[in-house]
């Protein structure tokens, strides 16, 4: 066999190999390059730029209809929901919130957590609890039940001891009932008028021996002696009316008294009628004068001095530490009841906040033709290959199919 001989069966499959193989390879160059038209003229060279450059936004909207339909549907970003919101993943997320909460107030230089509590709290007394208030007061039942419990608990079950009993009739006898304040009520008490009244009501009413008595004697000139030695010998006054109470063991008969005072001998019909006027006079203060009072006692208060150590204190609190684990986890199961009932709703709202699709979309377009080439060539890089080799193996076959034909005839 000649050499054009041999050449005419030989070219076939090489020329087949080599036409399937670049055609391919050509084919997938193509889907990404050029990347931007080519213009002769004025007129636009065909398959220029390449197909998913000339396509991009269309495959964007496809790539986003694809995710949005198929893969990041309602029910699976339901699921991805609650396996992200898991109740120990919120818990922990909850805790380092609250960690990072103590943290920044602990690195608080310049106070500023105290601030803001001071104007809560400043705003809290100023103007909300007032208005709170004069509010509930208005209610039939406000402060019923608590008012009550203090009557019963405190009011109903007190009782002086001994020391108390002691000052307290001590107190009495120096500055309400002291020889002084008697002597001076005993003046004001005896004027001639009820000097005059006591003489004749003593004169009409007595019989007998103390007839003799108030008509010979009367009263008048004892009483206007009386009243004359108060106001003349006021220091001698004092120490005979001192005696007489040592005498008459005041002091020890008023704190017997005193410590026999409660409300448990007073009959039930009475303490309940107390009980009921109580709770009518704390409640008719409250609605009248209470807003105005807490007003002013939230003015009379440094706020600033009070959010200062609040602060402080809780900087150093044991037990707000010790509870950061139980406040996480109390909010934790908060927020999971909350998302067991809500989770499809909240989800539904949260999809057209995301705009997935528009992210999905721009992300795409935003891609150059180059990088969208290099991702897909480094994703499936040996399977294009394998494009392009099987080209030239079915080039090949051709062509040596076509030889074989040759041979035949």
């Amino acid at each position: 066999m000649d050499l054009a001989t041999l050449w005419t069966f030989v070219v076939p499959p090489l020329g087949g190999a080599i036409i399937g193989y670049f055609t391919n390879d050509i084919a997938i160059k193509m889907l990404f390059r050029p990347y931007k038209p080519i213009y002769i003229g004025k007129r636009k060279l065909p398959f220029t730029p390449g197909l998913i450059p000339a396509n991009q936004e269309r495959l964007a909207q496809r790539i986003s209809d694809t995710i949005m339909g198929s893969l990041l549907t309602p029910e699976e970003l339901q699921r991805l929901a609650k396996r992200l919101l898991a109740t120990e993943r919120v818990e922990a997320a909850i805790r380092w919130l609250l960690d990072l909460a103590i943290k920044q107030i602990r690195a608080d230089k310049q106070q500023k957590t105290a601030k803001i509590l001071s104007d809560i709290l400043r705003d809290l007394f100023g103007e909300s609890l007032p208005r709170l208030l004069k509010a509930l007061s208005r209610r039939e039942d406000f402060l019923e039940e608590q008012i009550d419990n203090i009557f019963d608990k405190v009011l109903l079950e007190f009782r002086l001891n001994n020391s108390q009993a002691k000052q307290l009739a001590d107190w009495l006898l120096e500055a309400v009932i002291s020889p002084d304040v008697i002597r001076l009520a005993l003046i004001d008490f005896l004027t001639d008028r009820n000097i005059q009244v006591i003489d004749d009501s003593f004169r009409e009413k007595t019989s007998g021996t103390y007839w003799v008595v108030a008509n010979l004697f009367g009263l008048r000139n004892t009483l206007a002696r009386l009243r004359t030695f108060f106001l003349d010998e006021k220091d001698l006054a004092n120490t005979r009316l001192r005696e007489l109470l040592l005498s008459l063991e005041v002091r020890s008969r008023l704190r017997e008294w005193l410590q026999s005072l409660s409300l448990q001998n007073l009959p039930i019909s009475t303490v309940r009628q107390l009980r009921k006027t109580t709770r009518d006079t704390v409640r008719a203060y409250i609605q009248e004068s209470g807003s105005q009072f807490v007003q002013e006692f939230g003015k009379s208060i440094d706020w600033d001095g009070v959010a200062v150590l609040i602060v402080n204190r809780l900087q150093s609190s044991v037990a707000v530490n010790t509870s950061l684990v139980a406040i996480g986890k109390e909010l934790a199961l908060i927020l999971e009841r909350y998302l067991e009932e809500d989770l499809e709703k909240l989800v539904e709202q949260i999809i057209p906040i995301l705009s997935i699709d528009q992210v999905i979309i721009a992300r795409v377009k935003a891609t150059s033709p180059q990088e969208l080439e290099l991702a897909v060539e480094g994703i499936v890089k040996n399977e294009l290959q394998a494009i392009v080799n099987l080209g030239g193996v079915l080039g090949f076959i051709v062509g040596l199919m076509q030889t074989i034909l040759l041979l035949l005839r």
